[in-house]
């Protein structure tokens, strides 16, 4: 077999060598441009390297993989596929799914492994895989690492035994767990915005069971995405959830991401609650029903996890952890939490409100439930009961893959000689940073302001909240900015505020 960094697209080797850039290996999950990055033999070789990984941990030899509604994403499975079962696996295939129905596979078929073929909200030209053996927690850093060292180094290991099953109605299952025996008790007119993703094939009918006037809202499953990108942290596509919701008067709008892991809310009053706000409201509710729960929060979210007096009331308890769906799968589950939550959109759900893993979908239902026991309340009005902070959506700066985590290093260590030589950010004295992903940076009112770098693509992220105004915001920004642009490889941003 030729060494990977020979095989390049349009070349012989191409048809059947794997070529598998090593960059794709990410923290939490896989990801490549498709086939810029990897080839078909790449994934059948990454199928080989994930099974031997199976065999090496003592993991039974049984996987459900499913895949989501891409152009390319079925021939993407079914390498994967080969690869599985040239390593002995039997593999029990859900066909196209979310991701979160995938999780709900290992549980519903009692098997001990995952791995579904998406690139989430990346853009189409990306594919990817999320996997896991542990229910509900997929692979962290350490059984990515593994698992890329085994694929680069050619290490797959053939063995006998590898079959392949088609699973028939796992959507039914899936779409009946979530809506379980509840109904709503009052109207609720929601917008269903779907991008054109894979949730479109699921999400308008789950709420429309739990009783919902539902608005559709490109819902029709379209792998070219001719509106905009499915991602519902996008200002683009809340958007135009909030001019739908607008243009038919309704109560909320929910938006789903391209494998249906992240919801996104705009209230009735076409005002978008990021998720971390969502999450304030959400605790709130769930502080009343559970006192004393544990609440995790991603380290992008605003600062009311911990200062919010409700949440005090109730004796909820607060945990800022590292951003990435597998980061805080294992935290909710480590600390025994009732939910975590994530700025971009991810909920983790634990018992008795879910199985711990992110699902869009059932974030959906829990809103509704949410909605329910507060019927004289509007969704506007539970934002509004909320202390009031002002904070920037999820910037992302250009920075290359090889690139970006020594960019990061350097940005830290700058951010951290300032909070010991008593620096300031919008003008006011730092009084603390917290370095458990990348720099949170604290400063004495509450306010803050964030840099990291993406897991998943090339870039860092920035997040900022001020307690004081939009002004206030916009000097700690323009402050953090210029630190970030001492750094000469650092590009532009994806979009403003």
């Amino acid at each position: 077999m030729k060494p990977l960094e020979t095989v390049t697209p349009n070349c012989w080797a191409f048809l059947s060598q794997p070529m598998i850039a090593p960059t794709g290996f990410r923290e939490y999950d896989a990801r490549w441009k498709y086939p810029s990055e990897i080839n078909l033999p790449g994934m059948t070789a990454l199928g080989l390297g994930l099974g031997t990984q199976m065999h090496a941990r003592g993991i039974a030899p049984v996987i459900a993989v499913g895949n989501d509604y891409r152009a390319y994403s079925q021939e993407v499975k079914n390498a994967l596929i080969l690869g599985l079962m040239q390593a002995g696996i039997k593999v029990l295939d859900i066909g196209v799914a979310v991701s979160p129905m995938a999780y709900f596979a290992q549980f519903h078929l009692d098997v001990p492994a995952v791995a579904m073929v998406t690139a989430s909200h990346n853009p189409n030209g990306w594919t990817g895989v999320k996997m896991g053996f542990e229910r509900p927690l997929t692979h962290g850093p350490e059984e990515m690492a593994e698992l890329r060292d085994i694929v680069l180094e050619g290490r797959g290991v053939a063995a006998p035994g590898g079959s392949w099953e088609v699973v028939e109605g796992l959507r039914e299952a899936y779409l009946d767990d979530l809506a379980g025996d509840f109904r709503l008790s009052r109207p609720l007119r929601v917008v269903c915005a779907t991008g054109n993703g894979t949730a479109g094939a699921f999400a308008p009918d789950l709420l429309r069971r739990i009783g919902a006037d539902v608005v559709e809202r490109h819902c029709t499953l379209d792998y070219t995405f001719p509106h905009y990108n499915p991602n519902p942290e996008a200002l683009e596509m809340l958007h135009d959830m909030a001019t739908c919701l607008r243009d038919n008067n309704a109560d909320l709008a929910l938006g789903f991401d391209g494998d249906g892991d992240r919801c996104g809310v705009v209230d009735d009053e076409g005002e978008e609650i990021f998720a971390d706000k969502m999450g304030v409201i959400m605790a709130r509710d769930l502080s009343g029903l559970y006192p004393g729960a544990m609440f995790v929060a991603d380290v992008k979210s605003t600062g009311l996890f911990a200062s919010d007096p409700v949440l005090q009331k109730n004796g909820a308890r607060s945990d800022y952890w590292k951003t990435g769906h597998s980061h805080m799968k294992r935290r909710v589950k480590e600390l025994g939490a009732l939910a975590g939550f994530e700025k971009s959109g991810h909920y983790f759900l634990a018992e008795p409100l879910g199985r711990g893993y992110d699902c869009g979908l059932r974030v959906a239902v829990e809103i509704c439930k949410l909605m329910d026991r507060n019927p004289d309340k509007k969704i506007s009005d539970l934002r509004r009961a909320l202390p009031q902070t002002w904070t920037t959506p999820t910037l992302s700066p250009f920075a290359a893959d090889t690139q970006k985590r020594d960019i990061l290093a350097r940005i830290v260590t700058r951010l951290e000689e300032m909070t010991e030589t008593g620096g300031t950010l919008g003008g006011r004295p730092i009084s603390g940073i917290v370095t458990v992903n990348g720099a949170r940076v604290l400063l004495e009112d509450g306010s803050w302001a964030l840099v990291r770098a993406s897991s998943n693509t090339p870039n860092l992220v920035v997040v900022c909240e001020s307690t004081r105004s939009e002004a206030d915001l916009r000097a700690i920004f323009e402050d953090i900015d210029a630190i970030i642009r001492t750094e000469p490889d650092v590009g532009a941003y994806d979009q403003t505020f």
